[in-house]
């Protein structure tokens, strides 16, 4: 049997510029954190010659074509296995909340189909795998920024090239100032889930439209990296989240409701410096950063929505657990 360990993220600045619509036009960036809060997926060799996958709903078949969950399909046919195989799915936050789950349950599934065969592999071929298989094979409209930092873990600033290259840069911080950062962010489920795809369409519509507000994004993803990497005045990322925001909704306007505004408004009356809403929007994880005793006072204020306590993780997606068959296989960053 295989396990990995996969972490979900949040983004800070810079999202809707790791699209194909931004970046085939001029480099795209973003500055995300993973979390602890995990994809864990399993791989076993199966006795008989059918396989088997169990995520939400549960699949028996015969051959890899059969398999309804395409993901799972695609990611099969990469790695050229073709049956006696069953996999298994199991995730700390549910799908569709903007913690890039979607990715996360990729790159977690290719790290552990690649054990499965006793294959080393780096995070760059995770990523550019799963990237393959979402954006190239499905066809989904997203970014790439979420197979990066599900892949590489740690806090990073990834470029997006217009040659379809992809730098991935730590951001380096001591542990004092990771440990202040924790302190200072707050994660709120709104309650809703939503589409990601559906929201993505849009932008990518709207992007020649948009371009002035996503580049300054993408110039809010370099601050980020700055303001975490000198450590001296963390307050400046949220008054950075703030302004991303604001910027995300002249982006698409439908990322956002009358509700959603609420909350955030609350949250900015309760002492928060600034936020947004992970992911595309709709929906999801409400991200806030709040200083002091300001903390206690929005989560008070926003009492109904449930929080998601997270510290940072610095490691990327991991092989958590081989039997004897797959001892001393890793992932070499």
């Amino acid at each position: 049997m295989i396990v990995t360990r996969t972490p979900f993220r949040i983004s800070f600045a810079g999202g809707g510029t790791d699209l194909p619509a931004f970046y085939s036009v001029e480099q795209g960036a973003v500055t995300s954190t993973a979390i602890d809060k995990y994809m864990y997926i399993t791989v076993n060799r199966r006795f008989d010659r059918t396989m088997r996958i169990g995520y939400s709903k549960t699949e028996i078949v015969e051959k890899v074509e059969q398999i309804a969950h395409p993901i799972v399909r695609e990611s099969l046919k990469l790695c050229g296995i073709e049956g006696q195989i069953e996999i298994t799915a199991v995730a700390d936050i549910p799908a569709g909340t903007g913690v890039g789950s979607s990715s996360s349950f990729t790159v977690g599934l290719l790290a552990a189909l690649h054990a499965f065969k006793g294959e080393a592999v780096s995070p760059e071929t995770l990523a550019s795998e799963a990237c393959e298989i979402e954006i190239n094979r499905l066809g989904e409209p997203i970014g790439k920024q979420d197979q990066y930092i599900a892949a590489y873990g740690g806090i990073e600033h990834i470029r997006f090239n217009p040659d379809e290259s992809v730098v991935v840069e730590p951001v380096i911080c001591s542990e004092a100032i990771r440990e202040r950062l924790e302190e200072h962010l707050l994660l709120l489920f709104t309650g809703k889930r939503r589409n990601a795809g559906d929201l993505l369409r849009v932008q990518q519509e709207r992007t020649p439209e948009v371009m002035d507000s996503l580049r300054r994004l993408r110039d809010l993803a370099s601050d980020t990296a700055e303001v975490l990497r000198r450590g001296e005045e963390l307050a400046e990322l949220g008054r950075i989240l703030h302004e991303g925001w604001d910027l995300k909704k002249r982006v698409n306007p439908s990322i956002s409701d009358p509700q959603i505004d609420g909350f955030y408004d609350r949250a900015l009356r309760a002492g928060a410096v600034g936020g947004k809403l992970l992911g595309a929007g709709g929906g999801g994880f409400l991200l806030l950063y709040c200083e002091g005793e300001n903390r206690a006072k929005v989560r008070e204020a926003l009492c109904e929505l449930q929080e998601a306590p997270f510290g940072l993780e610095p490691a990327g997606v991991k092989v958590v657990y081989t039997d004897e068959r797959w001892m001393g296989w890793h992932i070499e960053r």
